[in-house]
């Protein structure tokens, strides 16, 4: 590849400036929206595995991941950390011994239920610049983005 984007077509240089635009304003909408966190002392990641047992019950860490988009690794590593706050506790099950559920602690339900209003209120406020109709829009273009089938390496 060429530097500077010297050779590349007009439709390419669309392309490129549209996925750096798409990342910086999703890292940027995401640190503002999830600022109230850190004052919890959760990272996002924790508290995308509280909300998932919070609607969801008693999930296998494999089931987790999966719902989060998160390696089996990074997930034993934030159940782990939950686990040392007492907010989630892992039950060995009894069908099936090699799998373990993670379930929320009565502590972990008080802590989500403190935190969730904020953080609604957190991706309301971001997301109020864009009208109704903006708000349908972008929920196409992320679904037809985030539907695409996976490939290998280019």
């Amino acid at each position: 590849m060429e530097g500077a984007g010297g050779s590349r077509s007009k439709a390419e240089q669309l392309t490129l400036s549209s996925y750096v635009k798409l990342l910086r304003a999703a890292e940027s909408v995401s640190a503002r929206a999830h600022r109230h966190l850190n004052r919890e002392k959760l990272s996002f990641s924790q508290f995308g595995v509280l909300e998932a047992l919070y609607h969801l019950g008693p999930l296998v860490q494999r089931d987790l991941a999966t719902k989060l988009l998160k390696s089996a690794r990074n997930i034993t590593m934030v159940v782990d950390n939950l686990e040392k706050r007492g907010l989630v506790r892992r039950v060995r099950s009894e069908t099936d011994r090699r799998f373990t559920h993670i379930h929320m602690t009565p502590e972990g339900r008080l802590l989500f239920e403190k935190v969730f209003p904020r953080h609604v209120a957190g991706i309301l406020e971001e997301m109020r610049v864009l009208s109704p109709r903006e708000l349908e829009e972008l929920g196409e273009f992320c679904r037809r983005l985030g539907r695409q089938p996976e490939r290998g390496d280019p």
